[in-house]
């Protein structure tokens, strides 16, 4: 038994152009990492997806390094949504 897939997982995600073609990992972690990342995101007002699937694999990835290229279709489709809410609200 995996104790991790037990846990819950939270990644925050951060793109730079300048930087790279892929949003890199800023945070990433499991229980009470994962409470944290997600406590800081609430105070700030950041918006919080939940995607059981996808946090696990990408709280994995080492912080500061790019997401893996199969999740890129998926973080893209999210990335689009939050710049047109954006959009939307402003």
């Amino acid at each position: 038994m995996n104790h991790l897939r037990e846990q819950q997982a939270a990644v925050a995600l951060g793109y730079d152009q300048n930087l790279g073609a892929a949003p890199r990992v800023l945070a990433a972690g499991f229980g009470n990492v994962a409470k944290s990342i997600l406590s800081v995101a609430r105070e700030h007002d950041i918006h919080i997806h939940k995607n059981t699937q996808l946090a696990p694999l990408l709280a994995k990835v080492p912080v500061g390094q790019e997401i893996p290229e199969e999740a890129y279709q998926v973080v893209a489709q999210l990335l689009a949504f939050l710049y047109q809410a954006d959009k939307n609200i402003r």
